[in-house]
Order: structure tokens, then C-alpha cells, then sequence
């Protein structure tokens, strides 16, 4: 039987191979969608997980896949909770998780957001993650998820998403 402490452990690894459905180059904890792993006074294994958005289509493909990912790792009870409030943010996504997403093609946001405003603002990529060019353009404000936007490099006019900072 394991240890409160390597419950979470294991259930913190379990859950770091649990790839987006939706960007399968970066895991759920990569891109902060867990917000907690613990044990509860009851001995249950509590775990918190946050929608990018409310709304998302891949919210029950994710709860599904954290489930099963739990069960494999016989991390005993648990219990997965969705949590909407503080809402989930691009500024959690991890060091790790925003150089997986430039090699996989989408540019991850670079900037803190504070406000709605600066949800709101639209500003640019810094670059193309092919070519590096700072010359480039906003096609679509949605790209092939609505937590994505869709620019072109006026470089080498290849088209790349921009995840956007939520």
C-alpha cells in the first residue's frame, strides 16, 4: 500500500502523461490544467482540474483521460473535481510546456495577462516559429480550436497558430 505522500506522487506522474487531446505534443500538467493533487481528511485522493475555458469540447475527453491515467497508477480512492474559479490562465502554462508548444508549431503566448483588456488587445506573436520573422499577420482571430488563433508569416507565408493568452 503506498504512503499518502507517494499517492500524490504517483498520481503526479500518471497525470504528466495525459496529452492534450486536442495538441498532443503537451501534457495536461504542462499546460496547468491540474490544479492540485492531495489527500483529503477521509483518505481520498483529490484532484483539481481546470478547463482552458468554459465550454471547452475536449473538458470530457481530459476528465476521462485523468481518470483512466488514475486508475492505471493504483493511486487508490480519488476523486476529480472540476475547478472554474480562479479560472484557468495561459500564464500557467509551464516553461517546459511553452517550448513544446513553439517545436510543435503553435507560438504560446509570451506575456503575463493582468487584465481583460489585455486578453482582449490582439497583439501580435513575437515570431514565426518556422522562420523567426517578426512580419506577421492575424487571419483568424479563431484557429482550429477557439483557444487558438490563426496568423501567416509574411516571410515565408507559412500559416502557424497563436495560442492566445487567456
Amino acid at each position: 500500500m503506498l504512503s499518502p505522500q507517494e499517492r500524490v506522487s504517483s498520481a503526479w506522474v500518471a497525470l504528466a502523461r495525459v496529452e492534450d487531446p486536442e495538441i498532443p505534443a503537451i501534457n495536461i500538467t504542462d499546460l496547468g490544467l491540474i490544479r492540485f493533487v492531495k489527500i483529503k481528511p477521509n483518505g481520498k485522493l483529490e484532484v483539481g482540474l481546470s478547463p482552458t475555458y468554459v465550454g471547452c469540447p475536449a473538458t470530457e475527453v481530459i476528465l476521462r483521460s485523468v481518470v483512466e491515467a488514475l486508475e492505471e497508477a493504483q493511486v487508490g480512492d480519488f476523486e476529480v473535481h472540476t475547478v472554474l474559479s480562479p479560472a484557468w490562465s495561459s500564464d500557467w502554462i509551464s516553461a517546459e510546456g511553452r517550448r513544446k508548444l513553439l517545436a510543435y508549431g503553435i507560438v504560446p503566448p509570451e506575456r503575463l495577462v493582468s487584465t481583460l483588456r489585455d486578453v482582449l488587445r490582439g497583439d501580435r506573436p513575437a515570431a514565426c516559429p518556422r522562420c523567426h520573422s517578426h512580419d506577421t499577420e492575424t487571419l483568424s482571430e479563431f484557429g482550429s480550436t477557439p483557444c487558438k488563433a490563426l496568423h501567416r508569416c509574411r516571410a515565408c507565408l507559412e500559416p502557424f497558430e497563436y495560442f492566445k493568452c487567456i
